[in-house]
């Protein structure tokens, strides 16, 4: 089944480098994602990072994107709002953030 947000198959969005997979797609508000040296040489120790959006008015190398994101500490509460650099193919997607669906409620008309 094709992911919504990424026109890619539910088995290939995530995963990155780190586990064999193919590179992360676009990286949406709420994505929890590990970072370690495979993203980038400076995560030596890996972080995780809850995604705010990623940053595509910046332009890159191929390959490459800019995220804002929030550095989570082990207890999983926010330590550090960060821009970060990374290679989306050593992006490891942990979970994906909220579907963007809008919720429809049914609304009675009055009389």
């Amino acid at each position: 089944m094709p992911d919504t947000h990424t026109n890619q198959p539910a088995s290939r969005r995530g995963g990155g480098h780190a586990s064999g997979g193919a590179a992360i797609g676009t990286m949406r508000a709420g994505d929890l994602v590990r970072l370690s040296r495979a993203a980038s040489p400076q995560f030596v120790r890996p972080i995780t990072v809850r995604v705010i959006r990623e940053l595509t008015d910046r332009h890159t190398y191929h390959g490459w994107t800019w995220i804002e994101a929030y550095e989570l500490a082990p207890d999983g509460s926010a330590r550090a709002k960060r821009e970060l650099f990374v290679l989306r193919e050593g992006v490891d997607l942990l979970a994906s953030g909220p579907a963007n669906q809008p919720t429809r409620h049914q609304v009675r008309a009055g009389r």
